[in-house]
């Protein structure tokens, strides 16, 4: 992967880890979780922000009290650094308790777009 797509990916994480912390303290949860799951997805190839999103997943169902996903981010957590050792992560896959961790996913427009195009980071 060459840097300039590289350093696209991290720019575009933030924009999505901005996202989340501002709706987590306005309190939308639900647009919380989209923006975790939007920086799920692009953090996938790069293991360790891929831990990273997964432990604020993991912290974010802590604080909610979701057991369900405080099980399924553990898991993930698990999961995750051999999935890059075999190259096999679920492209796509939202990183949520509520789809399987070997699903893969279409990668929403906008986020396909923002990776082809260095002018919409």
């Amino acid at each position: 992967m060459n840097n300039a797509l590289i350093n696209r990916a991290e720019k575009l994480i933030e924009v999505e880890m901005t996202a989340y912390r501002a709706a987590r303290r306005e309190q939308r949860w639900d647009m919380a979780w989209t923006a975790l799951e939007r920086a799920h997805i692009l953090s996938q190839p790069f293991l360790r922000k891929h831990l990273a999103n997964h432990l604020e997943m993991l912290a974010f169902a802590t604080a909610q009290r979701d057991a369900r996903e405080v099980v399924g981010q553990i898991m993930r957590l698990l999961l995750a650094p051999l999935g890059a050792l075999t190259g096999r992560n679920p492209v796509g896959n939202i990183g949520r308790a509520t789809v399987s961790a070997f699903k893969p996913m279409p990668i929403p427009d906008d986020l396909r777009q923002a990776m082809a195009d260095p002018d919409r980071t």
